[in-house]
């Protein structure tokens, strides 16, 4: 196995998207879309994501293999970093992104970056990466086979949870050289790595220690996931890829299937959120200037909620294509901690002994606070944090005061427990 990183953010990855993702090759209108932006209301739900794109350093291996026994060619790692590394090479948290966000953690998680923040830029040095298998640059579908000269589409292979937190701990060994890391975070996807950094680095005498066969990682906090995919969650990607896999191109061209990637997304954008939040946002309201020029009811009827689906939809062809979609929600199926390690998750997470804190949204449908309780049972070393929201799952990107202040305080009471001063490390 062959470790290097590339200089720029350039790569076969990031040349495919160009070429051959949908961004470029599907029916959808710029001008369409920014008319319906604009006719949508002010009240309208707030977006969980900026703008996103593949910025960054890119860090590849060659031959890397994955959890299935499938060796990748080439596996790169699109990542950003934030802040400045200590002498000691330990003041690092590590934050993992969500199904479709990218390594800008300065583009989604703005609230919490900076000096004096929860990922406070003079204190520590943040690192973010773009998950194996996304097309923010990262190798993943719309990359290049080098053995094959050809886009590896659906003949991309399958990537698990493991595979991609494996990687992450090359690029943050072999080549940025940090020695330990003060804490993983993350939300939802991002929660799923938070916990296999735990399986994986924050276990004594684990797969990944410091010399002395301490843990590699010194403390975590997942927000909004459980232990394991559960079939409810498996359920709700299976409806959104069966929408895709529905389209009539999906056939001949899967990157092409961008209606079906429409309602995948649509059903996510109802998933992730809540029924009071939508009928605060909504309620019955029709989105014509003069609501009476709409029917009541019916095929014509004009729904506020409706128009907001359909906008959030063709949006997303903007920044994802439907093969990676597929991939990367069969991805997310894939997390189960306890798979190869145990006979159940509590036996596996009772071996993680480092403080966690827990993060959990009181109105979240898709990961129910429930599987958050189960979690801080299981860590021994745990406590559990209540984030209050009307905005369901998607309440972990936009309550960013409440999950900012819980991470603020938790890493200021476990920075004595490290040898670190509150003020400066």
């Amino acid at each position: 196995m062959t470790n290097r990183a590339l200089s720029t953010a350039s790569s076969p990855s990031s040349a495919a998207i160009t070429s051959k993702n949908n961004i470029n090759n599907n029916a959808f209108s710029t001008t369409a879309a920014a008319a319906l932006n604009d006719s949508l209301s002010s009240d309208a739900m707030k977006d969980e994501y900026g703008s996103m794109d593949a910025s960054g350093n890119t860090y590849a291996v060659d031959n890397f293999t994955l959890e299935s026994g499938v060796v990748l060619p080439q596996a790169q790692l699109r990542y950003q970093t934030y802040g400045t590394l200590n002498e000691k090479r330990s003041n690092v948290l590590v934050v993992c992104h969500a199904l479709t966000g990218n390594a800008s953690l300065h583009v989604w998680w703005s609230d919490l970056l900076g000096p004096a923040k929860a990922f406070d830029t003079t204190k520590y040095f943040i690192v973010c990466c773009n998950i194996l298998g996304s097309c923010y640059g990262s190798t993943s579908p719309t990359s290049v086979n080098p053995n094959t000269g050809n886009v590896y589409g659906m003949d991309f292979p399958d990537v698990s949870v493991q595979d991609t937190v494996k990687l992450q701990l090359q690029l943050l060994q072999k080549h940025l050289k940090v020695k330990s890391i003060k804490a993983v975070i993350g939300g939802s996807f991002g929660g799923m790595q938070v916990l296999e950094f735990a399986a994986q680095g924050g276990i004594v005498n684990g797969n990944v220690t410091n010399s002395d066969g301490q843990p590699y990682v010194r403390s975590i906090v997942p927000i909004a996931c459980g232990a394991q995919h559960t079939a409810w969650q498996i359920a709700v990607s299976e409806v959104q890829r069966q929408a895709i896999f529905r389209d009539a191109k999906f056939a001949h061209d899967p990157f092409q299937a961008t209606a079906g990637l429409e309602i995948a997304r649509q059903i996510g954008m109802v998933s992730y959120r809540t029924p009071m939040g939508y009928q605060a946002k909504f309620g019955r309201s029709m989105q014509s200037a003069n609501a009476t020029s709409s029917p009541a009811y019916g095929a014509q009827a004009d729904w506020k909620v409706k128009n907001y689906l359909i906008y959030q939809g063709t949006k997303f062809l903007t920044r994802f294509d439907p093969v990676t979609y597929v991939k990367m929600t069969e991805q997310m199926d894939s997390h189960d901690v306890s798979r190869g390690r145990g006979s159940s998750v509590k036996q596996v997470l009772e071996q993680v002994q480092i403080p966690a804190l827990v993060l959990g949204i009181d109105s979240d449908v898709l990961y129910p606070l429930f599987e958050q309780q189960e979690l801080a049972d299981f860590l021994p070393n745990s406590k559990l944090g209540v984030i209050h929201s009307e905005d369901g799952h998607d309440g972990f990107l936009l309550e960013q005061e409440q999950v900012g202040n819980y991470i603020t305080d938790f890493l200021n009471e476990h920075a004595l427990e490290d040898g670190e001063q509150l003020d400066e490390l």
